[in-house]
């Protein structure tokens, strides 16, 4: 592959950097992918650009996968607006502080974080139910969205890599299973757990700000300049606790049940995008039910509040939209491959482990998506295990913790998305303040493999 495959995902970040717009900087990144795809061809290159473009986006959105993805962001808007316009927001913030269960801001961030690594099930659900939660008690104690975001999304990734009784163990398992290694699949799993340097890490540094209440660069910054929320939802008056809770717990406890339905019995083989849309459309029924039989709310006022908050997330599933199609233009441009045959044939033995963590990195800052960044590594770092002799468990895990790396770090990725929207935080807040946490924990990582390295190898 060619240099050149890696200028969209660089214009897209200068673009997001230069003018403080997602949308177009993602825009501007699929329609040079395509460009450069439609220089192989011969043709219009103008015209086809254009239409290629056009039909990448109708294409990403038209696969099954994508589309639950996008509808859940969507409906999730719904089920925020009745959670907050019922007044159940301001009330569960009021019991849990009436219950001693958040006092403080210490109490209020390690809630949010177990509540994020209780449900280890699925990322955007941990996301969710952590993001849901603690919105109205961020508020309540004047913690900044962007603090909230930054403890969301640094926890489900880490957490959902480190258990692995979900679909991301799922998945990693059978990229695994294609090869034959002296040990099984399962057991180079399970062995990569300790050797998961990034995300042990990324849970000890949320730990640390948790614990001692301390922020550091833009977050500091955010924290000091903490405005008035538009929609100050710990304001609102106060009603039955039940209206969050309720449909809190069924988005939970229904998405547990449908990974066991999609998994045939095995919730690690379940379909996440499928359980989580359909918790999210049972949780939205639930909220309507539990409102319309208050007789607080009338039907026409409940579709209009619905809607209401699907239209606020727009936006923000646009950048999930635009997300998923530059990953797939990319991918068929040859971006992620390029990027990862720049590791070399002639490094030595012992930078064979911490590069490959740098460069998943890369590629899922770049690509935006850690588990494209994980099918693309897979296949290279096992042919270096088997050439080399390298500790498999050690390999493998350089190259999970690399793409959840480069995932906190990337303004165009698809998870930092889900995370702005479960927070409501500005997205290139979100990552303007996860940046330098990330950056610090990723360092301590590479130091890390390469003392190891020199250790086991």
């Amino acid at each position: 592959m060619s240099w050149y495959s890696i200028l969209p995902p660089l214009i897209a970040i200068a673009i997001v950097f230069w003018r403080k717009e997602v949308i177009m900087a993602l825009l501007v990144a699929v329609a040079s992918s395509e460009f450069l795809l439609a220089l192989q061809s011969d043709g219009n290159t103008l015209f086809f650009t254009f239409i290629n473009t056009i039909e990448r986006v109708v294409a990403t959105a038209s696969s099954a996968g994508n589309s639950r993805v996008l509808l859940f962001s969507i409906l999730i808007g719904a089920l925020l607006a009745y959670i907050r316009e019922s007044g159940g927001v301001a009330a569960t913030v009021n019991l849990l502080i009436g219950k001693g269960v958040a006092k403080s801001k210490r109490q209020v961030g390690f809630l949010t974080m177990f509540s994020g690594i209780a449900v280890f099930i699925e990322s955007n659900l941990s996301v969710l139910t952590a993001g849901i939660l603690s919105r109205g008690l961020f508020d309540k104690f004047k913690m900044s969205r962007a603090r909230l975001a930054y403890i969301i999304d640094s926890t489900s990734a880490p957490v959902c890599i480190l258990i692995l009784l979900n679909g991301w163990g799922a998945y990693v398992l059978g990229l695994l299973e294609n090869y034959e290694l002296e040990q099984s699949a399962v057991s180079i799993l399970w062995g990569s757990i300790g050797y998961n340097f990034y995300a042990i890490i990324a849970l000890l540094i949320v730990a640390y700000t948790i614990a001692f209440d301390k922020v550091h660069g833009p977050m500091k910054v955010a924290e000091q300049k903490l405005e008035r929320l538009e929609v100050n939802e710990t304001a609102d008056k106060g009603t039955k606790a039940r209206f969050m809770l309720v449909p809190l717990a069924t988005l939970i406890v229904s998405m547990v049940g449908f990974m066991f339905w999609t998994g045939n019995g095995d919730i690690a083989s379940g379909s996440g995008s499928k359980s989580v849309l359909y918790a999210t459309i049972l949780a939205c029924v639930v909220a309507y039910f539990l409102l319309s039989t208050s007789r607080q709310f009338s039907h026409h006022q409940l579709v209009d509040m619905g809607f209401k908050g699907m239209g606020e997330l727009l936006p923000l599933v646009a950048i999930v939209l635009l997300s998923m199609t530059l990953g797939a233009s990319l991918k068929e441009l040859g971006t992620g491959v390029f990027v990862a045959s720049l590791v070399g044939d002639y490094l030595p033995l012992v930078l064979v482990v911490p590069m490959l963590f740098v460069t998943g990195a890369v590629i899922s800052f770049t690509t935006g998506t850690s588990w494209g960044t994980f099918a693309i590594l897979i296949p290279i770092g096992v042919p270096l295990i088997q050439a080399l002799g390298l500790p498999p468990s050690l390999v493998i895990a350089a190259i999970l913790g690399g793409g959840v790396f480069g995932d906190h770090c990337s303004p165009i990725s698809d998870t930092s998305a889900v995370s702005a929207i479960a927070s409501g935080s500005d997205l290139l807040t979100h990552v303007k303040t996860q940046m330098p946490y990330a950056l610090f924990g990723g360092a301590l990582t590479f130091i890390a493999y390469l003392l190891v390295s020199f250790i086991v190898i």
